[in-house]
């Protein structure tokens, strides 16, 4: 069996040596190893090998459509001007649709269709919030959707009820209504992923459907997505068809399979279930009674919970409920993007562990400080004031919604500066080491302890241009010398 050669790579940031891969496990580690006949040899130079980075919350088809999508904010459109300019550039898809993305209300203010109109009447045009809660569509597009006579209850509807053209959390039910597309390439994704060094993802998109992860399955296949994936939306019930999953060569599991905990931390599976998602949309928010009852019923599947949460009045209701239907290890807290101090030790008290995006301060950390009241700007993306409580913490990207690059995440976790280079939350900062690894647990055990190198450990490998040092001194993009998942060598 032919395999890898490692050659001069650092180790825990204070050792060199040479590591041997063969198959899909480290299988040696030693000072001038013999090349064996036909093993690939790469020169290393000295840069760092690390296991490979999990980012646990991402969207991957989301991120894939993004490629097909005009931006609709900032930094590209800034204004209502830019915004019209923007739609009437860009490229519609085979049916004549125009998808924009990113916007965000300084752009122009609240969208709806009647303001689109005034942008761009001709063509069906639907674009989403940077949020990835709404949805605005212009009249052509309402028409074509057939809004007027659905029923879904996130339909924004005007006194007399015709709709607005503003959907929240419809996403599904509006993909239902389009023209039939086939699922975006993932295979761009995939590359991008690798050239970051991250070789596992947690899909955190809800309520995915069967086509959905059999698309996932068939791209990882294929080798166009070649990183672990570990879901989030998988139906309570295990996969919505697990044979047309296994048709396309995944190795997959049901939910009996290690229950709140599925992921095998061997590589035996590469497509895997996690807690299973809940959104608790502020534009809708459950009754602490109405939510415990959920959780319960999640629970009693085996499985955990991952609780959408990004507001205080959000955070309440999910902690009550938790008092009422008891915590199952696994359970997790995405986003936490305001915790006030007196709910830290609540927190702890459920051993809730948190997925957290500090990258959104240095992407819009800026509109936080303009747009929250000073009593709640201590509260965003809060890490290190988690960790000190004992709670688990993961750092994570939302891409699309925030910056993927996790390197840009670690030193946004880190400086705590927004685009201006103010400092949100600076008793928040985290170390380097630390926010690295927040990145190297494993999906199964977000904010866990990280994974270390060593002879039988899975060679999912990032091997770096520069030592650990320089690496944690000056986290950057670039850093990446290539990337190893499942024992070979990504392509980017």
């Amino acid at each position: 069996m032919t395999g890898l050669l490692l050659r001069d790579v650092e180790l825990d940031g204070r050792i060199r040596a040479d590591v041997r891969v063969v198959g899909n496990r480290i299988t040696e580690v030693g000072a001038a190893l013999v090349r064996r006949p036909g093993e690939q040899e790469h020169a290393c130079r000295g840069g760092a090998l690390l296991p490979g980075l999990c980012d646990h919350h991402v969207h991957l088809h989301a991120l894939a459509a993004t490629g097909r999508s005009v931006n609709c904010g900032p930094p590209e459109v800034t204004d209502r001007d830019g915004l019209a300019e923007a739609l009437a550039a860009a490229t519609p898809d085979e049916h004549g649709w125009i998808r924009g993305v990113g916007y965000i209300e300084t752009v122009a203010g609240d969208l709806d269709a009647a303001a689109l109109d005034r942008m761009h009447p001709h063509r069906p045009v639907r674009v989403q919030h940077r949020s990835g809660a709404l949805w605005m569509l212009n009249t052509a597009a309402v028409a074509a959707a057939g809004i007027g006579s659905g029923d879904h209850p996130g339909v924004e509807r005007d006194l007399s009820g015709t709709p607005t053209g503003r959907l929240w959390r419809a996403d599904n039910w509006l993909r239902a209504r389009l023209p039939p597309a086939e699922p975006p390439d993932l295979a761009p994704v995939g590359a991008a992923l690798a050239q970051h060094g991250i070789t596992t993802v947690t899909d955190a998109t809800p309520d995915l459907s069967a086509d959905t992860i059999a698309a996932i399955a068939t791209a990882m296949r294929s080798g166009a997505l070649p990183q672990r994936v570990h879901l989030l939306g998988a139906p309570l019930g295990g996969f919505p068809d697990d044979s047309q999953v296994r048709s396309r060569g995944e190795k997959v599991m049901n939910r009996g399979d290690r229950a709140h905990n599925p992921a095998r931390s061997d590589g035996g599976s590469r497509l895997t279930v996690g807690p299973y998602k809940i959104v608790l949309a502020d534009s809708g928010l459950p009754s602490p009674d109405e939510l415990a009852g959920r959780i319960r019923a999640v629970h009693a599947t085996g499985r955990a919970i991952a609780a959408h949460c990004v507001s205080r009045e959000a955070l309440v209701i999910l902690l009550a409920a938790l008092d009422e239907a008891g915590v199952l290890p696994g359970d997790r807290i995405e986003h936490a993007a305001l915790v006030p101090a007196e709910l830290i030790p609540v927190l702890a008290h459920h051993r809730i562990r948190v997925v957290s995006q500090p990258g959104f301060i240095a992407h819009r950390g800026d509109d936080y400080l303009r747009d929250l009241p000073p009593h709640d700007r201590a509260d965003v993306y809060r890490c290190a004031g988690l960790t000190r409580a004992g709670i688990p913490l993961a750092l994570s990207s939302d891409a699309p919604y925030g910056p993927l690059d996790p390197w840009a995440i670690i030193a946004a976790a880190v400086q705590r500066r927004t685009p201006a280079g103010r400092v949100v939350g600076p008793g928040e900062r985290l170390t380097a080491a630390h926010a690295l690894d927040a990145y190297l647990a494993p999906p199964d055990d977000p904010g866990g302890p990280a994974r270390r190198i060593g002879p039988g450990a899975v060679a999912d490998l990032v091997v770096l241009h520069v030592s650990l040092e320089q690496a944690l001194a000056y986290p950057a993009p670039g850093l990446v010398r290539f990337t190893i998942i499942n024992g070979k060598i990504a392509e980017w």
